[in-house]
């Protein structure tokens, strides 16, 4: 019987997608934070921001719009980064991150950033990633959505830098991070000069991703890929320049973590009608799609897919092996993945291209239901000692803080075995 969604008269509503089972494997701390939070917390420490009215703010950060250029894209940074200095302010915004996905039904999610541009006030790196984590692990308790961390160097920064974020990752390997990334301007900032953070995490037994084919050609994916060891993609949108390394992608099951609205957004591609997205997936590759950046995006996964659906003409069949895909892709441990992937497939079987969800059934409620996948199977970090608390509206708008570890409380995590 013909999929009715892939006639250009029916289409499905966004609704529809914020229901389906979902994951974002590309999302950025520092550009997901609520617009909102952003002018909270940077009142209540006394930052100096662009506007105080949201509209205005967000005119000035070109939140959502085209800016032309990656360079252009990554100044929105420069304002989240302001607010982005304190544990308090990184759980909170690690915690409204959960939040915001799980509104959507995002099951899991891997969150990235990197430490070192969060110590501008004297934070500890250590301080820092246990904030990120606690705030995840209080949504998981609260929520039920299931987060793992990325650390990420910046390619134009240092490979020294670099290098110190690997050894952060070695040493939270197993409390709840799960990769290692090299994020930041692509051209004339090569990912072979960060060869060593990579051989560090690699030796480790570490899963890499590597932003490229974003801003620069299909070389830096091949870059990505044979020098520093990527397991996965972060964009990809050049890839379609280079036959070869593209078969070479599919043969080894490479996943490309597309994100379509930014890649709009920074000029990496004309429009969603122009996007390879579509062309990948035809030709098999495991391509999942993202957020890359909640607020600078102004995005969802839902509204990824929606678009997806609407503007490449993917069919509901071809969204849910993209969210399929997202499952099979994740930094997970086998067993983790595959209960997550028989719990989606037969979820999906719900959701119907006339736009009909089907009531669930007693085998995927208590398939849905089991907590055999929390923190202990999937190694999400376990803070110790005195923890932050999930901001309220109370907290929110009497501008007093949650109860939070003192700096000197706050040590570097010993390396672990076990992953």
């Amino acid at each position: 019987m013909a999929d009715p969604s892939e006639h250009s008269g029916h289409k499905l509503p966004l609704e529809f997608f914020q229901q389906l089972p979902k994951t974002d494997l590309h999302v950025h701390l520092d550009g997901s934070i609520r617009l909102e939070t952003l002018i909270d917390l940077a009142r209540r420490d006394g930052i100096d921001l662009p506007s105080f009215e949201p509209a205005e703010l967000r005119k000035a950060m070109n939140l959502g719009e085209n800016c032309g250029s990656l360079v252009e894209y990554l100044k929105a940074f420069d304002v989240t980064l302001l607010v982005l200095q304190t544990e308090e302010a990184l759980f909170r915004c690690a915690y409204e991150l959960a939040e915001d996905a799980a509104r959507e039904n995002v099951r899991y999610m891997e969150v990235r950033y990197a430490p070192m541009l969060h110590t501008r006030q004297g934070l500890h790196l250590t301080s820092v990633v246990e904030a990120v984590l606690a705030g995840l692990r209080a949504a998981h308790d609260k929520l039920g959505i299931e987060s793992a961390v990325i650390l990420c160097g910046i390619r134009n920064i240092s490979p020294e830098s670099s290098l110190e974020m690997a050894e952060l990752a070695v040493a939270y390997k197993g409390r709840g991070v799960v990769g290692f990334d090299l994020a930041g301007a692509e051209y004339d900032h090569p990912a072979k000069h960060h060869r060593a953070a990579f051989q560090l995490v690699r030796q480790n037994n570490i899963n890499c991703t590597i932003h490229a084919g974003e801003a620069y050609g299909p070389e830096s994916i091949a870059q990505a890929l044979h020098v520093c060891g990527a397991h996965r993609i972060g964009h990809g949108c050049r890839l379609r320049e280079s036959g070869d390394l593209l078969h070479y992608i599919n043969d080894q099951r490479i996943p490309l973590e597309v994100c379509p609205s930014s890649n709009v957004q920074t000029g990496a591609v004309r429009d969603f009608a122009s996007h390879p997205l579509k062309l990948y997936h035809n030709l098999g590759l495991r391509v999942t799609v993202n957020t890359d950046n909640r607020l600078v995006t102004d995005t969802t996964v839902s509204k990824e897919l929606w678009r997806c659906h609407t503007e490449m003409g993917f069919s509901l069949d071809e969204i849910k092996a993209l969210v399929v895909a997202g499952f099979k892709s994740a930094f997970l441990p086998f067993h983790v993945k595959q209960g997550y992937l028989r719990r989606v497939t037969q979820e999906l079987e719900r959701f119907h291209a006339d736009g009909t969800i089907s009531p669930e059934s007693p085998e995927v409620v208590a398939l849905r239901t089991q907590q055999s996948f929390h923190f202990a199977d999937t190694r999400v970090y376990r803070p110790q000692g005195p923890q932050l608390s999930p901001p309220t509206e109370a907290t929110r708008s009497s501008g007093s803080e949650p109860a939070r570890p003192s700096a000197s409380e706050s040590v570097r995590a010993p390396s672990s075995d076990a992953n």
